[in-house]
């Protein structure tokens, strides 16, 4: 079941529509004379100032801006537009030289299209016994930068394949192994076609479809989520309030899903959390030296623009209860606008204990059960599928998670050898090369207004001594983090590490500055050598945090364009001016990593597997501030609700 919005409210950070996606296409090709051969990267919100947000009412104007990357496919340059929706003007045309902007979701298509049509590539491929190439797919890879000059300047794609045994057969379970084009996407051809040797075809089915996997269990019974009253929040536009938080949604084709003007009502107001916060960058670095493994880095945000791989979500399937969607809006290649339906989730879960005391000598129980509010959404990148999922909890806490699933990226084995670089998943040589995950989220923190400052805290035990006289004495220690070299660190869970960002000018109830906590939960440091090319391009991934004084310029971790960029944009550029950090407006960087060796259990279709960090409170509430929830009255099958 789906809930309805209220009327709705324009407010400057609403996502583009479909007429003002049209306006900006139609403006940039009249106003700048351009003809059919140009391609559009990305038509999205110009955000507005902080101070324009801070300030808005419904009361005041504020001008509507898009920000715009066209490719022109004749001479393969990059041009970067403002273009005002308010007066139709375009404000500003730049060139951007020597980049090359995302890869797009038409040329995914394009690029199999030309692979398959290649003598070289069928030739290649009937070597190895295919000769229907109707069941060849072909997955578009980026080409990423190894010092090559002959790539300088061009458009460029590593495209891998695999070779269904019917046409909706799992084709991941027949790498053809060895096989590389490289295909240049502003001559519309196949460069060159690298053969590494045949290898032969493993040959075992990896079905994962209901009707393919044969006897499913007969005994799961059904779930059924009801709220006959309706759900706990509400809608108004890209508003949403729920129990006492409010946030506004947004969405667009790079970063998918947005989280803006997050804050929490406290006696009375609407206390500042978060003013942005978004998936920044994902990076997927493989681990595998083998020919056809050892180029797959993918920027999953940066190079395939995620958000618009995004999934359209149907009830009961990805989300389960009562559910709102909200549509995303992005525009598709030639700039007309593209609407994808149930974009975004967003539902209430029942989320076990939120606090519990029984007093033993009184008797009296006192049980509160949590609900925390998800909004969330799921990207389908060629095999692999993430889903991201915001949490807002009834106590104040904020939770991100990334869901990891779909079907891993697989080559063939050359022989029955062990191989270290890789899970074997068949007898006959189907393998899952060993890789890793990293995520950059970007948090603009304004812990009760923008000026902020950040403590790196720790747990330690206290030497032997006068402060130590039995041994059991520990605690924590918190060290000013003054500027970005400092706020450059890893997480170190034995030590309980965690980063705290404070406001000094605003106190709690014992004159202690209100603030916020970073917690990581599981984490893990890059592998790839310091003088790789992927260490480079993603320096982001070298550390777990990283903190920057506010710049609206600064939004991407690798840089605007990490498409064949040789490195060192991003973070590493603007924190070589190492500036401070100490009472100003703050954003951290939180780089979240997930190794994964392979297992067999992650064939044919990979459970879910789970990264993710907490924000919590931390004397930013004088006490419990979910004290107020009621008791829940229900009866479960043994007559009680907790």
């Amino acid at each position: 079941m789906t809930t309805q919005a209220q009327p709705v409210t324009s407010h400057p950070l609403d996502p583009l529509s479909a007429d003002e996606i049209e306006t900006v296409a139609r403006l940039i090709r009249t106003q700048q004379q351009l003809g059919d051969a140009i391609r559009f990267i990305s038509i999205s919100l110009h955000e507005p100032a902080k101070d324009v947000v801070v300030d808005y009412s419904n009361e005041t104007t504020c001008a509507r801006e898009a920000s715009v990357i066209v490719l022109d496919l004749t001479d393969g340059k990059t041009y970067e537009a403002l273009v005002s929706l308010t007066d139709e003007a375009i404000r500003n045309w730049t060139f951007i030289p020597g980049v090359q902007p995302s890869i797009t979701f038409e040329e995914f298509f394009e690029c199999e299209r030309i692979v398959k049509a290649d003598p070289a590539f069928q030739e290649a491929v009937q070597k190895r016994g295919i000769t229907e190439l109707d069941l060849v797919i072909v997955d578009p890879w980026s080409a990423g930068y190894y010092g090559d000059e002959s790539e300088r300047g061009r458009r460029l794609l590593r495209a891998l394949a695999w070779v269904r045994r019917s046409a909706d057969g799992n084709g991941y379970a027949h790498p053809i192994e060895n096989v590389i084009a490289i295909v240049d996407l502003l001559a519309m051809k196949v460069e060159r076609i690298e053969d590494h040797g045949v290898v032969p075809l493993p040959t075992t089915p990896g079905e994962y479809a209901a009707d393919k996997v044969g006897q499913l269990r007969p005994d799961l019974k059904p779930i059924e989520i009801h709220q006959p009253e309706g759900t706990s929040f509400t809608v108004c536009g890209h508003e949403v309030r729920w129990q006492k938080w409010s946030f506004r949604v947004g969405f667009n084709a790079r970063e998918g899903l947005i989280l803006h003007t997050v804050g929490y009502e406290d006696k009375g107001r609407i206390r500042p959390i978060l003013h942005r916060a978004s998936l920044a960058e994902m990076v997927v670095p493989y681990g595998d030296p083998a020919p056809t493994q050892w180029r797959k880095n993918a920027f999953d945000a940066g190079e395939y623009n995620i958000g618009s791989l995004a999934n359209s979500l149907e009830l009961g399937c990805d989300c389960l209860g009562e559910i709102y969607y909200f549509d995303a809006v992005f525009a598709d290649g030639s700039g007309a606008p593209v609407t994808l339906q149930n974009a975004i989730c967003m539902h209430e879960e029942d989320f076990g204990i939120l606090w519990k005391h029984v007093d033993f000598r009184t008797g009296n129980v006192e049980v509160r059960r949590s609900r925390r509010l998800v909004v969330s959404f799921i990207a389908t990148v060629g095999n692999y599928d993430y889903g991201f999922f915001w949490y807002f909890y009834q106590d104040g806490n904020i939770e991100f998670e990334v869901k990891l699933t779909g079907i891993i990226s697989t080559g063939t084995l050359p022989s029955e050898e062990p191989y270290p670089y890789g899970q074997r998943l068949t007898p006959d040589g189907l393998y899952g090369p060993i890789h890793q995950h990293f995520f950059s989220v970007r948090l603009d923190l304004d812990v009760d207004g923008p000026v902020n400052s950040v403590y790196e805290v720790h747990a330690e035990a206290v030497p032997p001594g006068p402060e130590n006289p039995h041994g059991n004495a520990f605690r924590t220690r918190s060290t000013r983090l003054r500027n970005e070299s400092e706020a450059q660190q890893m997480t170190d869970p034995l030590s309980g590490r965690y980063w705290r960002v404070e406001n000094p000018k605003v106190r709690n109830a014992v004159n202690e500055p209100v603030a916020y906590k970073l917690m990581p939960k599981n984490n893990v440091q890059s592998f790839s050598q310091p003088d790789a090319s992927i260490t480079s391009r993603a320096a982001f991934i070298t550390k777990h945090m990283w903190v920057t004084p506010y710049d609206p310029d600064e939004r991407f971790p690798a840089g605007d364009y990490p498409n064949q960029h040789p490195g060192g944009a991003g973070l590493p550029e603007w924190t070589k001016a190492n500036r401070s950090i100490e009472e100003t407006d703050v954003v951290l960087w939180y780089t979240l990593g997930s190794l994964h060796p392979v297992r067999l259990e992650d064939w044919p279709v990979m459970p879910v597997q789970y990264a993710g960090f907490m924000l919590q409170p931390f004397g930013f509430f004088d006490r419990n501030p979910a004290l107020d929830v009621p008791p829940m009255h229900g009866h479960g099958s043994n007559g009680h609700c907790d």
